[in-house]
């Protein structure tokens, strides 16, 4: 058996992420299971740097095949309590890729998510709008939950993010939340540039649409 761990760029002496990447599609392409068990094995392992290539490479693999990884949902929550900020928001990134696929392991950590969505580096708190927003668009009870999460978000950010959070927001648009989502967004679009709020009308157009249905 390949020891796939020595193919991670930090292994190969690279400041780059194309190993990582390229062993993403390796695994992906071999539907290599236990190859993916190796690599989140490496995430708890004594090595930083070895453990920030392994969430790089996890979170490749899920963009390519969420259901390759959505079984690791409680490997990727355990990265949000780590002091590598690589791990925090790679973790983060993670979960957006299953989000929709393993709903319901995420959904139980769901204070773990919040706590690092209150705390996290701007990436992480980026990756967690899409989290919430793919539980919501997984199911009605999900969305119950993240709804006031996403609208308080969107309330409260600064006017520069409501654009591209609302836009992560949009995966879970639908005719029961159009009227939440269209009232915040009014509120902030006295605070936008011309071009954010040309964004903005984009999406409103969409919930309105969605509001007629």
């Amino acid at each position: 058996m390949l020891d796939l761990i020595e193919r991670l760029a930090c292994k190969l002496g690279r400041n780059d992420e194309t190993p990582n990447i390229e062993l993403a599609e390796y695994l992906h392409q071999h539907n290599d299971r236990a190859g993916i068990k190796e690599i989140v094995d490496g995430l708890t392992g004594p090595d930083r740097a070895v453990a920030s290539d392994c969430i790089k490479v996890l979170y490749e693999v899920g963009e390519r095949d969420p259901e390759l990884v959505s079984g690791y949902a409680s490997e990727f929550i355990s990265c949000l309590g780590s002091k590598n900020n690589r791990l925090v928001w790679g973790g983060m990134t993670a979960l957006v890729k299953i989000a929709e696929h393993a709903p319901q392991p995420i959904f139980e950590e769901l204070p773990a998510i919040i706590s690092a969505y209150k705390s996290g580096s701007v990436i992480t708190v980026d990756n967690s709008i899409s989290v919430f927003a793919g539980l919501g668009k997984a199911g009605e009870g999900y969305m119950e939950k993240v709804l006031p999460i996403l609208v308080e978000h969107l309330q409260a950010c600064r006017p520069k993010e409501v654009p591209q959070h609302a836009e992560r927001a949009s995966v879970c648009f639908s005719s029961k939340n159009a009227p939440a989502f269209i009232e915040v967004l009014e509120r902030r679009r006295s605070h936008l540039t011309p071009s954010q709020e040309t964004r903005v009308k984009r999406l409103l157009k969409k919930l309105h649409g969605l509001q007629r249905l």
